[in-house]
């Protein structure tokens, strides 16, 4: 008797994206869960912090009534994102060498985010956090492998690149 078992990838993604269910952003959700040693070490959905109110709670997203790209402006968004909030709740000696897991979904379709990438203040997170690796849901089984490293090599800081 076979036995089909998904990969390890996809396990961490889907419990990645049970975790954006969580989410309270009116434009697009995220989850994100860190592992390492097949531990999952921290989970994080993007939403307001703690005390304030959620954008699904005030009925509108300040970037969209502005009409603001993706990727841009984000200080003026209500939500910490779910890549850091996961870093967050975890301890630095846990994170290091780990995989962040990533999946977002588009609010008003329920669709894959295209081209999911960490925001620049998340990569500086994710940096600093010592994990080593981003894995990116592209969609039910696709996924895309990230190494940390690169990001630190690439820093769009220096040539004022926006978005994501």
């Amino acid at each position: 008797m076979t036995m089909n078992r998904i990969n390890k990838e996809n396990y961490y993604l889907d419990i990645a994206q049970t975790v954006l269910e969580r989410g309270t952003c009116l434009r697009r959700n995220f989850g994100a869960i860190i592992v390492k040693n097949d531990q999952i070490i921290s989970s994080g959905y993007t939403g307001a912090p703690r005390g304030r109110q959620n954008c699904i709670d005030i009925g509108r997203c300040t970037r969209e009534v502005l009409q603001i790209p993706r990727g841009e402006r984000y200080e003026l968004c209500r939500s910490v994102h779910a890549e850091a909030n996961a870093i967050i709740h975890a301890a630095r000696n846990d994170m290091l060498g780990s995989t962040l897991y990533l999946v977002g979904k588009e609010v008003n379709t329920g669709e894959y985010v295209k081209n999911t990438c960490s925001c620049s203040m998340c990569k500086r997170l994710i940096i600093n956090a010592g994990i080593s690796n981003v894995v990116v849901r592209i969609d039910k089984t696709n996924f895309k492998i990230i190494d940390v490293n690169d990001w630190v090599k690439e820093d769009e800081s220096l040539i004022g690149k926006k978005g994501y």
